[in-house]
């Protein structure tokens, strides 16, 4: 049974390199003082192209806890 996603970010992993955030397809994310952000909850469909693109494994989606 596949669980609830939810989108994880580690800042401390982040380079600010921007991939994630040119490869968002719902323009989610922003980089903010040169780190990731989710700008807008809403937006994010949790696609895992961030996750897919990031170099870093900086963001990445996981199974939701209860």
């Amino acid at each position: 049974m596949t669980g609830k996603k939810q989108l994880m970010i580690e800042p401390s992993w982040c380079k600010g390199c921007g991939i994630c955030v040119a490869f968002c397809p719902r323009e989610a994310l922003e980089l903010m003082n040169g780190k990731v952000h989710l700008k807008d909850a809403d937006s994010c469909v949790l696609c895992g192209m961030c996750e897919m693109r990031c170099p870093d494994y900086a963001i990445y989606l996981k199974n939701a806890e209860e």
